[in-house]
């Protein structure tokens, strides 16, 4: 059974739901229209898939055929969520798979920046500061998780996290096998800083985001070979242990062109090595600014990690569900 996600009378329900929606209902107006692809018109409007994918979401439904005969003989489901005239299993599928994408990048954009003048920016200190990864996604209707077995169906979300707000602020969507790296320069704005994890570690990229005037505070490699320029100095018995401008890599092999910031430090008897362009920050701030991206669901290597529930593709007759964590090295 779904989860009853609005408790208390019918009429608070209906109010909580609006309310909910209030935000999406009134940026709509502002998207690129959805059309229909033949000479029928569409039996379900962007409106209506938004409005349905999110009521998916709160209930909890395990498949579409399930969805679709809540919204056909549940009566809040078919006033509020269902398109007006109804939509059959064939249409349904059809459009909620190969529909509104570019509707809901645009919907996303536009409810990030509403959001971003109204949440206060936390850690200002820290500058503009944006955690990024690349992770397997929420499978929703048609879609299968994305994971790396051979044959298996893939899909990955390239995420620019706003970690001053706490809230998602740039979003690319893949294939499952796609390169996480080349994102990085579309997620972050000149001035940002993303922190990232150990797998965004490539000493070319250091230097062409410090070309494009993109900082960055990413965790390396223990073994990375470095060549130290200066030393700056430590405090005696704190946790940073290291601190000094270097060159990252081996020469005439992967060596960085740039100078790159190099901070060591220790919390629990592991040791974490951050390379940065950020020489504005003392090391404990560099320190502190990778640590909140633990603060977002991050595993202690830094990748995005978060418990699944695998939803079947609608064909499926009954459910298939795969629960853990996704934490990748």
């Amino acid at each position: 059974m779904p989860y009853a996600w609005m408790p208390g009378t019918p009429q608070n329900k209906i109010n909580t739901y609006l309310k909910l929606m209030r935000p999406v209902n009134d940026t709509l107006s502002d998207l690129t229209p959805l059309t229909s692809g033949c000479n029928r018109p569409l039996q379900m409007t962007f409106e209506d898939q938004i409005n349905i994918l999110v009521y998916f979401h709160l209930e909890e439904h395990h498949s579409g055929r399930h969805l679709l005969q809540v919204l056909k003989e549940n009566d809040f489901a078919r006033q509020y969520v269902a398109p007006e005239k109804g939509i059959q299993k064939s249409s349904f599928f059809e459009d909620i798979s190969s529909r509104g994408l570019e509707q809901m990048l645009e919907l996303f954009e536009k409810l990030y920046a509403r959001a971003a003048k109204q949440l206060p920016r936390g850690h200002a200190e820290l500058g503009n500061l944006t955690c990024i990864d690349g992770s397997l996604i929420n499978a929703v209707l048609s879609m299968y998780w994305a994971d790396y077995r051979d044959g298996a169906k893939k899909a990955k979300v390239h995420i620019g996290f706003d970690m001053n707000r706490g809230i998602p602020k740039k979003i690319f969507l893949t294939d499952g096998k796609e390169d996480e790296r080349p994102f990085v320069s579309k997620i972050l704005a000149s001035g940002d800083t993303g922190v990232m994890d150990r797998y965004y570690q490539r000493h070319k990229s250091f230097d062409e985001w410090q070309a494009e005037g993109k900082h960055f505070i990413c965790r390396i490699k223990e073994s990375t070979t470095k060549t130290e320029i200066r030393k700056n100095d430590v405090q005696p018995g704190g946790m940073v242990f290291y601190d000094a401008v270097v060159l990252l890599g081996t020469p005439y092999i992967n060596q960085t062109e740039k100078e790159v910031r190099l901070v060591g430090y220790r919390v629990e008897n592991a040791e974490y090595w951050i390379a940065t362009d950020r020489h504005d920050l003392s090391a404990e701030q560099i320190a502190f600014a990778y640590k909140l991206r633990w603060n977002i669901g991050a595993s202690r290597q830094g990748r995005i990690i978060q418990s699944v529930k695998v939803r079947p593709r609608l064909k499926d007759s009954g459910p298939r569900s795969l629960e853990g964590a996704v934490a990748r090295k």
